[in-house]
C-alpha cells in the first residue's frame, strides 16, 4: 500500500514542474527524502501502538480527543479528494502520449480523468480483497519503467541537459520551501500502509517496517529517476512537457515513448486505486466512532465501504473539473500543491502526538519527532498565502460535520 501509493502520478510528472526551479530542485528532494524519513520513522513508532484502522485519525484522536481526531481525519480525506483529482490528470496526460487523441484538448483529457475515476472506484466497490489484488500487481509493474529510465539516464544521459542551479535567481530558503512542498507530493502515501491496519495480520509489528522500508526505497528511486529524465530531456522540452518519462524514453526508438507511458499509466492507475480505497476508508473508519454520518460506515458484501467510496469519487471528480479549465500542468500543480498542505497538517499532528509519548520516556524518538514536526511547518509555509487560506476553508469546513454528527448520537 504504502509503495503503490507513493509511487504514482507524483515521479512521472514533476521532472516538468521542477525544471522552472532548475537543479536546486535536488535539494528540494533531499531535504524532501529526509524528512519523508523522519516522518515514516513517527509513524511507524505510532503505528507499533495500535491495531485499529485509520492511521492519522486515530494516533489524533487518542492523543488529543474527539475534536482533533475528527480534524485530522477530515483533513486526510481532503488530501485524498485532491490526490485523487491530479493523479487522474496525470493519467490523462500520459494516455494522451499513447493515443494522441485523448490528448486532443482540454475537454477530451478531463474526461478520460473522470472515466478513470469512476472505473477504477467500480473495482473498489466490488470488494476489499479486489482493491487489494490489483494494487499488488500494479505496485510491481510499475515500478519497471523506473529502473528503465534510470537505466537510459546513465547510458544516454548528458549533464549538460540538467538545468541552470537557480534560474529564477529565488532566495535559496524561498527556492528550498517551494521545491520541498512540491516533491513531498511524491511521497504523500507514507501513511498509506497504517490505514487499514485492523485488516493486517500482526498490524504492530508489520506496519512500522513497511512504512519506514518502503519510504527508503521510493526515495531513492525517486532521485535517480528524476535526475536520469533531466539527462535524457533538455530544459527548454522538459518545461513544457506533459509527460517527461515518455519524452526521455525517445531515445529507445520509436517504441521507447509509448512503452514507457504504458508503464507510467499502469503506475497512475495503481496509485489511484490505492488513493480511492483510502477515500473510502478514512470516512468509514470516522463515522465508525460516530463522529461523521452513520451512513459513511456501512459495508457491502466485499467489506467496501459503498457511501464513502461513491460520496469521495463525486467530490474529487467535481474538483478535477473545477481546475480543468487552465490546462493539465496546471491543474496538476494546484492539486498536488492543495493535496500536500491538507497531508501535512495531520503529519504535524503526528509528529506531536509522538511527542506527548516520547518526551519523558523516549528522548531520542522525542527529537525525531521534533525534527519530523519542522519539517512538515516549514514546508507547509512553502505552500504560499493563498494555498494555506484555502486549507484553512476547507478544514474550518469540516467542523458542522463533526458538531452535526456528535449531537445526533445518543
Amino acid at each position: 500500500m504504502s509503495v503503490g501509493v507513493m509511487i504514482g502520478s507524483g515521479v512521472f510528472l514533476l521532472p516538468a514542474v521542477l525544471a522552472p526551479y532548475g537543479s536546486v530542485s535536488f535539494l528540494g528532494w533531499l531535504v524532501t527524502s529526509v524528512g519523508a524519513i523522519l516522518i515514516a520513522l513517527v509513524l511507524g513508532r505510532l503505528a507499533g501502538r495500535t491495531d485499529r484502522s485509520g492511521g492519522f485519525y486515530i494516533y489524533g484522536q487518542e492523543a488529543f480527543g474527539e475534536l482533533t481526531g475528527f480534524v485530522v481525519g477530515w483533513s486526510y480525506w481532503l488530501s485524498i479528494l485532491f490526490a485523487v483529482a491530479a493523479i487522474s490528470v496525470a493519467f490523462a496526460g500520459y494516455a494522451g502520449a499513447v493515443i494522441p487523441a485523448l490528448g486532443a484538448n482540454n475537454v477530451v483529457q478531463a474526461l478520460v480523468a473522470t472515466t478513470m475515476i469512476w472505473a477504477v472506484t467500480a473495482i473498489n466497490i466490488r470488494g476489499v480483497a479486489e482493491a487489494a489484488s490489483v494494487q499488488l500487481v500494479m505496485t510491481l509493474l510499475k515500478i519497471i519503467p523506473l529502473l528503465v529510465i534510470i537505466g537510459l539516464g546513465i547510458v544516454a544521459g548528458t549533464p549538460d541537459n540538467i538545468p541552470a542551479f537557480n534560474p529564477q535567481q529565488l532566495p535559496l530558503g524561498n527556492a528550498l520551501a517551494t521545491t520541498a512542498l512540491l516533491t513531498m507530493w511524491a511521497f504523500i502515501g507514507i501513511e498509506a500502509g497504517t490505514v487499514p491496519a485492523g485488516d493486517v495480520i500482526d498490524a504492530k509489528r508489520t506496519v512500522p517496517r513497511a512504512v519506514v522500508a518502503g519510504t527508503l526505497c521510493v526515495a531513492a528511486l525517486y532521485i535517480a529517476s528524476t535526475a536520469a529524465v533531466m539527462m535524457l530531456v533538455p530544459v527548454e522540452q522538459l518545461m513544457v512537457s506533459e509527460a517527461p518519462f515518455a519524452d526521455a524514453a525517445a531515445k529507445l526508438g520509436a517504441f521507447g515513448g509509448p512503452m514507457i507511458a504504458i508503464g507510467a499509466l499502469i503506475s497512475t492507475a495503481g496509485s489511484l486505486n490505492g488513493n480511492i480505497l483510502l477515500s473510502g476508508q478514512m470516512p468509514m473508519a470516522v463515522a465508525r466512532d460516530g463522529l461523521a454520518p452513520k451512513i459513511l460506515a456501512d459495508t457491502n458484501k466485499g467489506h467496501a465501504p459503498m457511501p464513502a467510496l461513491v460520496m469521495s469519487s463525486i467530490f474529487a471528480t467535481l474538483l478535477l473539473v473545477l481546475n480543468y479549465s487552465n490546462g493539465l500542468v496546471s491543474a496538476f500543480t494546484f492539486l498536488i500543491s492543495m493535496s500536500t498542505l491538507a497531508t501535512l497538517m495531520p503529519y504535524a499532528v503526528s509528529a506531536v502526538a509522538e511527542l506527548r509519548h516520547s518526551i519523558k520516556a523516549a528522548r531520542a524518538w522525542a527529537v525525531i519527532a521534533i525534527i519530523a514536526l519542522i519539517y512538515a511547518v516549514v514546508a507547509m509555509a512553502g505552500a504560499g498565502v493563498q494555498t494555506l487560506l484555502w486549507g484553512a476553508a476547507l478544514i474550518i469546513a469540516g467542523l458542522p460535520v463533526f458538531y452535526w454528527s456528535t449531537r445526533r448520537q445518543p
